[in-house]
């Protein structure tokens, strides 16, 4: 079947098209007995707006896009969650990419939503991203864009994550107030601004306790997303300082769910033997065994405050209104459970 238009509608009421269109709209200057006869037809046969018509008229495309490194992981899924909820309340559609990681794919993606005519991005950094001209290019383009969790502060515009360095502080402070002097910290790679301040926190904590930072403590752990990587420098870390450290710091949850399963199958006691504090508070943290203390990142608060700024910017754009640059950070909480 051809989809009903607003002439077929005018053309069986004997009425002009202008008039189908203000009674779909509730316009004052059309009687009630008009619009409920309109109304009624339109249900009838099923019309349903050209969303892309009024686009082209109103020079919008009604889709945003957003880039994300991961879509399994529970912390980016949340983000999602609340990105769509909230575009659908503004009748929007999302184009969802996902870079695994990639910088020539986060670059590609870009392109590919600037040629879709997205009204909107948002986009989280893959860790691998040092060089930042694709995310210029969709300012150049004046199109809004908000960046949010992995972020780059050289770039102009609004900005939405949380206090790394103050939340990673926080829970290392609580591993030193909890007796613990040796903490090692499993860290993300070297390159992405969350892991790094993430290991500043952790150090800053140990400056502040007064204790020393011993660099053999720290692991780099390049593929942070992966269980198994937590597994094997948990058994690195006991192969080089046996049981001369009493409690990790890990960059994300991952890791230290990897860990807890080494030291599960080693007989070592978590935490009497040695203490594990994550971050992001994955839901599988709650039910490991034990139970990993973690930092709660607020995902679905992020991933709405993001979209809620973007359509500012949109709306802001269409109304030829100068658009103030915002960076918001979104609160964290330590959520403590058995592993500390």
């Amino acid at each position: 079947m051809k989809p009903t238009t607003l002439k077929d509608i005018a053309n069986q009421l004997g009425i002009s098209v202008t008039t189908v269109s203000k009674a779909l709209k509730d316009y004052a200057d059309v009687s009630p007995k008009t619009k409920a006869q309109v109304k009624a037809l339109a249900e009838k046969l099923n019309y349903v707006p050209n969303s892309f018509a009024v686009g082209l008229r109103k020079k919008q495309s009604k889709t945003i896009g957003v880039i994300i490194p991961t879509m399994v992981h529970f912390f980016f899924s949340s983000i999602l969650d609340a990105i769509l909820k909230e575009a659908e309340s503004y009748n929007y559609m999302v184009i969802i990419m996902q870079s695994n990681e990639d910088y020539e794919l986060e670059k590609k993606q870009v392109d590919l939503l600037l040629n879709k005519g997205v009204d909107g991005v948002l986009v989280s950094l893959s860790n691998n991203t040092k060089d930042f001209k694709h995310l210029q290019k969709i300012i150049d383009y004046g199109v809004p864009l908000i960046l949010f969790d992995k972020i780059a502060k050289l770039i102009q515009c609004s900005k939405v994550y949380i206090d790394d360095r103050q939340a990673a502080y926080n829970a290392v402070s609580y591993l030193i107030k909890k007796g613990h002097k040796r903490i090692s910290h499993f860290r993300g790679s070297l390159n992405p601004q969350n892991s790094i301040d993430r290991f500043l926190g952790y150090k800053k904590a140990l400056e502040d306790h007064g204790i020393p930072f011993d660099p053999s403590l720290v692991y780099i752990c390049d593929k942070n997303s992966d269980f198994s990587e937590g597994y094997l420098r948990a058994k690195q870390l006991i192969e080089d300082h046996g049981t001369n450290v009493d409690a990790i710091f890990t960059v994300n949850d991952l890791l230290a769910i990897g860990a807890i399963n080494y030291f599960n199958e080693q007989g070592i006691k978590i935490p009497d033997e040695i203490a594990i504090f994550g971050f992001s508070n994955w839901f599988m943290a709650s039910v490991i065994t034990p139970s990993l203390s973690s930092i709660d990142q607020n995902a679905y608060k992020m991933g709405e405050t993001s979209t809620v700024l973007l359509f500012d910017e949109i709306e802001c754009k269409q109304k030829n209104i100068p658009v103030t640059h915002k960076k918001v950070i979104i609160d964290t909480e330590l959520v403590i459970r058995n592993s500390c």
